[in-house]
């Protein structure tokens, strides 16, 4: 293999990287860097004494050998480069008394970090430091996502709410937060304002993902962003700090670099940015400030407008979040009402309970709908309706009447308090497969009992099998006995024989089915078998 091959780009770990600092600051450890730069950021450690390690390394690791096969260090050191090693942990003893001065100066010209591992070191030692500084850093990536969503939420409860979604975002990524629409205006702001060269890459990232409709789309060039005829800084940036409405020129896609991995489409939370195609998510970086554009999904196009000094683990999580709440805050026709109903699902959607929750939308009791179709959507006369999917869910009052529409088929639960709306969404979707089944417009919940639960097609196939050793007159005489609760003379009775017949059969059945019959269990389980083979063969019992 030369030194011409490329490796695949590797899937990075659920865990975020450490920095090499970090490793180093572990006394117990005794590592010293002894070649290469100090920052570096190791996403997992790999211990191999090949000749040549880059068929097995993926990128990102901290390398561990001994140099038991060093052989020539400046086609080793090129070769672990190659490969994106991360840095190299050498140890000392057994094979060398000391780090090679070769290696050292080849480290020092690849750029590559050296570290020297002492002899009391092992390298499985090194790898569980590295583990063990990951796991924490993946707990405070999740406590810090954790406790953003929790302000992001309450930011959205209060009476200024995208305004205040704004506010929080900024302060906890430490940039610049703003809601963008197609045109380049900027109704709201936050935090600390861009330079000029920083807001026009930004704005190029909002055409990408919410492009405007009177405007066409040049392709993306690959020049840098131009300061502005003056020489200062682009005139059309936003003004001052802090919240307010700013009015930018008009759009301009020039000087907007967008790398070539960024250009395929896919949902929040990936790399986009295709000119050809509308892209939820873009990013870039411009004068070492990172840039991200969040198309906010609505009639209105606007996106949300980040720039960060640094993009922190758990960044793009925080942001998703946001987007998610400023997309329900920023939907055309909210009133005071509709507003105060989003702020609700918001909570509940960010883990409150609903009894915590649910006071703007009303204790209920509500019905859940479902509806398949063709067409628009029913009106349902009611505002939470979410008609993602091909079924339509809808959360009803449970005083509305809830009427056929045509062409859809319907499906409505039992009234349910807050609470109770996870069980009635499942009657819901049970109601609406029984309309199907039967091509009726609209079917309601039916309380059943525990049959209802059952999948019948599943429960007759299993009362086949556990029935199978009965004959006919054997499934008779135990079904009617069971129903008469064991009597055998009233069984006698049922079916005109003698009652030591009914014993007779009874115990073959027992002995058939290698089943206690005085176990209550046992009885239920054969009772259920039996009522599940008569519905499935459409005939009714004896």
């Amino acid at each position: 293999m030369d030194g011409s091959s490329t490796m695949p780009d590797p899937t990075a770990p659920p865990t975020p990287p450490i920095t090499l600092a970090a490793l180093l600051a572990r006394a117990e450890l005794g590592l010293h860097r002894i070649a290469g730069p100090p920052d570096a950021e190791i996403r997992w450690v790999h211990t191999s004494e090949m000749a040549d390690p880059y068929p097995y390394l993926l990128g990102g690791e901290l390398l561990m050998t001994a140099g038991v096969q060093l052989g020539d260090p400046e086609r080793y050191v090129s070769r672990v480069v190659a490969a994106g090693a991360a840095a190299l942990g050498f140890g000392v003893a057994p094979v060398y008394e000391e780090v090679p001065s070769a290696l050292v100066a080849a480290c020092e010209r690849h750029g590559l970090p050296l570290l020297e591992v002492p002899p009391r070191t092992t390298f499985s030692g090194v790898a569980r430091a590295v583990w063990l500084l990951m796991a924490r850093a993946r707990e405070d990536e999740l406590r810090r996502v954790s406790e953003a969503q929790r302000a992001l939420a309450t930011a959205a409860s209060r009476p200024d709410p995208v305004g205040a979604v704004l506010r929080v975002l900024a302060g906890r990524l430490g940039g610049w937060a703003s809601l963008v629409t197609p045109e380049g205006s900027v109704p709201y702001a936050a935090g600390r304002e861009p330079s000029g060269s920083v807001w026009a890459a930004l704005r190029g990232l909002v055409g990408v993902v919410a492009p405007s409709a009177d405007l066409p789309r040049p392709a993306p060039s690959r020049k840098p962003p131009e300061p502005a005829a003056d020489g200062s800084s682009a005139p059309d940036r936003p003004a001052g700090r802090g919240l307010r409405p700013q009015t930018p020129a008009p759009h301009t896609r020039e000087g907007l670099e967008m790398p070539e991995e960024q250009r395929s489409p896919g949902p929040i939370g990936q790399q986009t940015g295709s000119p050809a195609a509308h892209a939820l998510t873009a990013t870039d970086a411009v004068d070492g400030t990172h840039l991200t554009a969040y198309a906010l999904t609505g009639p209105r196009r606007l996106a949300l407008a980040l720039a960060t000094p640094q993009r922190a683990p758990g960044d793009h999580t925080i942001a998703g979040v946001a987007a998610v709440l400023l997309t329900l805050l920023t939907a055309e026709r909210q009133g005071a009402d509709e507003a105060a109903r989003s702020a609700a699902l918001v909570r509940m959607m960010l883990g409150a309970a609903p009894e915590e929750a649910g006071a703007p939308l009303g204790a209920g009791p509500w019905v859940v709908v479902h509806a398949r179709g063709t067409g628009t959507p029913p009106d349902l006369g009611t505002p939470l309706i979410d008609t993602a999917g091909p079924t339509v869910r809808a959360l009803v009052p449970a005083d509305r009447e809830v009427t056929p529409h045509p062409g859809w088929t319907l499906g409505v639960s039992a009234p349910a308090a807050l609470d109770g709306l996870a069980v009635a969404d499942r009657e819901a979707a049970r109601a609406l497969a029984r309309a199907e089944a039967t091509r009726a417009p609209l079917a309601r919940h039916r309380p059943a009992g525990f049959t209802a639960l059952l999948d019948p097609a599943e429960a007759a196939a299993y009362a086949g099998e556990l029935l199978a050793p009965l004959s006919d007159p054997l499934r008779t005489t135990l079904r009617n006995w069971l129903s008469l609760h064991g009597s055998w003379d009233r069984t006698a009775v049922a079916l005109g024989v003698h009652r030591n017949t009914v014993r007779q059969r009874i115990g073959r059945c027992a002995a058939l089915l290698g089943a206690d019959l005085d176990d209550m269990d046992v009885r239920t389980e054969l009772w259920l078998a039996l009522r599940s083979a008569e519905a499935h063969s459409g005939q009714p019992g004896d």
